[in-house]
């Protein structure tokens, strides 16, 4: 019963949206044919304040222009006017401009052709008032400039979405002032603005020599695989015996240092720790591509986290340890794994220990293990302390003097 009355009510208000209603009902008012106004364009001019402009102040005299410009000259001190400013509905301002954005409306070929073009002494009034004259130019002149002050700035073009271009910045040409020009960025990529007609592939061209970037996801996960690389390299030249690939482990607060010139300057201060954590924990890069996973892993980046990949090693090297040792894992504090004794002999081949635990301090981990509970903790605790039990792992220790491993 309620659906059908539901159903009843929503075909009554169907045809009141479609015929003439009657005005004592106060629904819409019913207007003479030849003008009347579709029921959007009611619903929308009651949504709007009561002060809005919906007049085409396009025509409308120089004079009354003029008029708003000086107001906001009085007001501000200048007239390089926001593309977002309207005219507030104050009596301090012309009533015709109320609602108007009024940049959109003076800052315009047509509205200079109109009032401006061969009128010196117009020119006259609004250079006394500042009046941006670049700001004429269309509107793909003027972010093509900004675009250029930005990468002579900042060295690349990959502009922040939020980032709007200074005021009363000389670096910056006034017809680009408050742009915002990581919002047109942003749409460009998005929506191809500016991008239509015959001059698209030249405007192509023209963000190309720029090195405008189009898909951004795919340049920041190459960053981040550039930066994992090198990091690997210096890693692998700071241990003079490793010789093979190994597994990259960035501390998790690692950032590429500045002034550094193993590191390009574009990944100076490029937090690396931080975007590992994000892509083992969030698959920041990686969600989606399994070709990018697999890159990941071929260069030696592991799902797993420093932790996990910390207990591994110790975990190896305790079983390795305990099998010399008949069974009991119970090394001494300064116990660290040790290299072969002559790198590069033929009895590397024979080393029990694999190169990646060479210098891992087996026995501060233990004691870490037993004093704090290191990698006791999670989900895994029960199985990590069940892998050194089955080692023979001392959990008390005897006291006094001990001999070294």
């Amino acid at each position: 019963m309620k659906s059908i009355l539901i159903s009843v009510i929503t075909l009554f208000i169907t045809i009141l949206c479609r015929v003439d209603v009657v005005t004592s009902l106060g629904i819409v008012k019913t207007l003479p044919s030849p003008h009347r106004q579709p029921l959007h364009t009611c619903l929308k001019s009651s949504l709007q304040p009561a002060w809005w402009n919906s007049c085409d102040v396009s025509n409308l005299p120089y004079d009354s222009a003029f008029r708003a410009l000086v107001k906001y000259h009085e007001k501000y001190g200048d007239l390089v006017i926001p593309r977002r400013f309207i005219v507030p509905a104050t009596n301090e301002w012309p009533k015709e401009w109320h609602g108007v954005k009024l940049a959109r409306h003076v800052y315009n070929r047509k509205w200079w052709t109109k009032h401006i073009a061969k009128k010196s002494d117009r020119v006259a009034q609004l250079n006394k008032l500042g009046f941006v004259w670049e700001r004429l130019q269309p509107e793909w002149n003027l972010f093509m400039e900004a675009m250029v002050t930005y990468k002579s700035i900042y060295g690349d073009v990959m502009v922040p979405a939020s980032f709007v271009i200074p005021r009363d910045n000389n670096e910056w040409s006034k017809g680009c002032w408050d742009m915002p020009l990581g919002n047109v960025v942003h749409r460009l990529r998005l929506r191809h603005d500016f991008l239509t007609g015959d001059t698209a592939i030249q405007r192509k061209n023209q963000l190309d020599g720029l090195g405008f970037v189009w898909d951004v996801s795919d340049y920041t996960f190459k960053k981040f695989l550039v930066a994992l690389r090198i990091f690997s390299k210096l890693e692998q030249q700071n241990h003079e015996h490793t010789t093979t690939a190994s597994t990259i482990r960035v501390p998790s607060k690692f950032v590429v240092p500045s002034d550094d010139d193993r590191w390009p300057k574009v990944l100076w201060d490029y937090p690396l720790g931080a975007k590992c954590a994000a892509v083992r924990q969030k698959q920041l890069y990686v969600k989606g591509h399994p070709r990018r996973q697999r890159l990941l892993e071929e260069i030696g980046f592991r799902w797993s986290g420093n932790a996990t990949l910390g207990w591994l090693d110790v975990v190896h090297a305790a079983a390795i340890y305990s099998q010399m040792h008949g069974r009991v894992l119970n090394p001494s504090l300064q116990f660290v794994v040790p290299s072969p004794p002559t790198p590069d002999s033929e009895l590397d081949d024979l080393w029990p220990w694999p190169e990646r635990l060479w210098g891992l301090k087996l026995g501060q981990r233990l004691k870490d293990v037993r004093v704090k509970g290191a990698y006791l903790k999670g989900p895994d605790a029960h199985i990590r302390k069940a892998q050194l039990d089955n080692l023979g792992f001392v959990w008390v220790p005897k006291r006094g003097r001990r001999k070294r491993s």
